[in-house]
This record gives structure tokens, sequence and C-alpha cells, in this order.
């Protein structure tokens, strides 16, 4: 089981959210989807229970908002939590209805109101809580260590309904425990979708332009990031691809392509001049030579590529053989000085 927590100013906005469908499906487009994946994308909500509240989102936000005013210090007095249970765990409505309870006291709002909201658009089960944080007494609701507190109630709605166990966020967890191995499908599955892409692509644009393909918003500023399809956003550092390594990968290719074309342009000058003293079996030779000496070179890119595209090998390296290029055109232009 996974739990978020956050908390806004926007009553109307989180239960309307809650209760309605993705705005950005249209109607034909909510049936194509149904028929694919044989989820309920039209009315996908059905409300398990109101708290001391009733009625429509327009309803639900007006008496939201007449009992804020018990406390106008509050800035953010939108509560919203979310519960998402494993792939392969269901649990009944009426223990849906029992975990948005637990949670409600949890977070010290089993007296405001709220609503609990399934949503049925996913193949996991999940359940939203549209929160008021203020209380009829005018207290609000304290939401400090607050994924602390989600972490540590998840952890307990496992043991209590037989659901799969998830590791808490590591900031979470004992020292030692810090050390365990976890496994992030999500992080896995973007690290080969880098990894493959950083194959073809021989430019950033392109390298861009082929994760947005794979279905990735790529966000690059001082660093990179990747959003998938679920809204999750990863930096590439956390999977051992930083926007230095990725440009410096793609710098390597680069290079290794304009050394190949030159060696192309000087073996094709020679061909044509030893063309003029030799026979044709002595040019098949040349050509034969050649082919090995070219297979060299894209073993050697192969290589160097390789050995980038591991995360873990250290990000900093840079090929000595490109870093002599520049240095021998340095000697030369001070010769001719």
């Amino acid at each position: 089981m996974i739990g978020r927590v956050s908390i806004g100013s926007s009553f109307y906005h989180c239960i309307s959210y809650c209760l309605e469908d993705k705005i950005e499906l249209s109607e034909e487009k909510k049936l194509a989807l149904a028929l694919q994946d044989r989820l309920q994308h039209k009315d996908r909500a059905e409300v398990l229970e109101y708290n001391k509240c009733f009625g429509n989102k327009y309803e639900l936000t007006q008496q939201f908002k007449d009992v804020r005013r018990l406390s106008r210090r509050v800035e953010k007095p939108m509560l919203h939590l979310t519960l998402r249970l494993a792939p392969e765990d269901t649990l009944t409505k009426e223990q849906l209805r029992e975990v948005g309870r637990e949670c409600a006291k949890e977070f010290g709002i089993a007296d405001n109101q709220y609503i609990c909201v399934l949503h049925r658009d996913t193949k996991e089960q999940h359940i939203h809580i549209a929160a008021n944080r203020v209380g009829f007494d005018g207290k609000v609701a304290n939401d400090s260590n607050s994924y602390k507190r989600m972490a540590e109630l998840c952890r307990c709605l496992e043991k209590k309904y037989g659901l799969q166990e998830v590791l808490s966020p590591r900031a979470f967890l004992f020292a030692k425990d810090r050390l365990l191995p976890r496994h992030d499908s999500r992080k896995e599955k973007l690290k080969v979708d880098i990894r493959q892409t950083l194959k073809y692509a021989n430019s950033y644009l392109g390298f861009e332009r082929q994760m947005k393909e794979l279905g990735y918003k790529v966000l690059k500023g001082r660093g990179i990031s990747f959003i998938d399809d679920k809204k999750v956003k990863i930096k590439g550092s956390e999977v051992g691809f930083s926007l230095t390594k990725i440009e410096k990968i793609l710098h390597q290719k680069q290079q290794y392509a304009m050394k190949n074309i030159g060696e192309e342009k000087n073996h094709d000058r020679d061909s044509q001049s030893i063309s003029n003293s030799f026979n044709t079996e002595k040019q098949n030779e040349e050509n034969q030579g050649y082919s090995l000496d070219r297979s060299v070179v894209v073993k050697e890119v192969l290589g160097v590529i390789g050995q980038l595209m591991n995360s873990e090998y250290e990000p900093d390296y840079i090929d000595p053989e490109l870093q002599r290029i520049p240095q021998k055109k340095k000697k030369k232009s001070a010769l001719r000085r």
C-alpha cells in the first residue's frame, strides 16, 4: 500500500477531482479506454462515505467553507489523502471504508468534514479522502510529520488486512534497514529506457525526442528529470544517468563518428593514389585491411559507449584519445607561430 498526503487552499478543486472523471478525457476517449483496459473511466468515482457533510461538489464546497470560517488563520484548510493498493491486492468496499476511517483518525480529522471516494479507473484499488482541516471546534488538524505518519499507517494496514508489504521511504527507516537493497520497478524501467535510447540517439535533441515517444516528459535545467505516464517525476541521477553523463555519452558518440568519417576520407584518398601504382589484387588486400581497421574502430566505439552506458561506471570518464586530439592541434598551431 502506498499513501500520499497534500494540503491546499481550494476546497472546490480537490472535491471536484475526487468526484468527477478526468477532465482531459472526452466521452469517446473514455469509451475507448474502457474497452481497451476493461476499467471504468466514465463515472469513475463512488463515494464510500460522507462524514458530517453531504451533497454535490458545490454543496460540499460551501459546507467546508462555512466551517473553515471558524479559523481564519489557516491558509491551507484542504487536506487530501490517497491510499493505493498493490496490483494484486483487493479489499471489499466495507474494508476500504474502514481503511478510510482509520486514515482519518490517524490524521486527526475523524470528527471533521470529509468524503471518502473510491476511483475505479485504475488497475490498483485506491481511495481519496478530501477533508476539512478545520474542525467544528475551530481547531486545525496538525499536518506535521505527515509523510512519516502515512508510512507508518500503511505498514499497520498491510499487516491488519494481509496486504503486500512495501518498504517505507528511506528517511523513515532505521539506519540498518537503509542498507537493505530495494527494487523500484519504475526506476528500473526508466533506466532501461534511457540506456536503450542512448544506443540509437546521436544528439541530445534526438535523445529527448525518443524519450517523449516512449511516453516520458523530459525536464532539462541544471539537471535532468523524467515524468512518466503516471505523473511520477524521477531525476536522471537517481537511476545513474545525470545530465552530465548523458551529454558525455552523446559527445563521445559524435566524436567517434567524426573520427570514423575522417578515416574514411583518408582511406579514399589513399586508395586513389594506390590504384595508380598497384594492381587490382593489391587494392583488394588494402580494402580488406581497411575493413579490419574499421571493425576495430567500431569495437572501440562500442567498448567506450558500453562503459559509459553502465550506470555503475565513473560518470566523469572521458576517453583519453579524445582528450589528446585537441592538445595535438594546439601544439601544431604553436609551432606554426
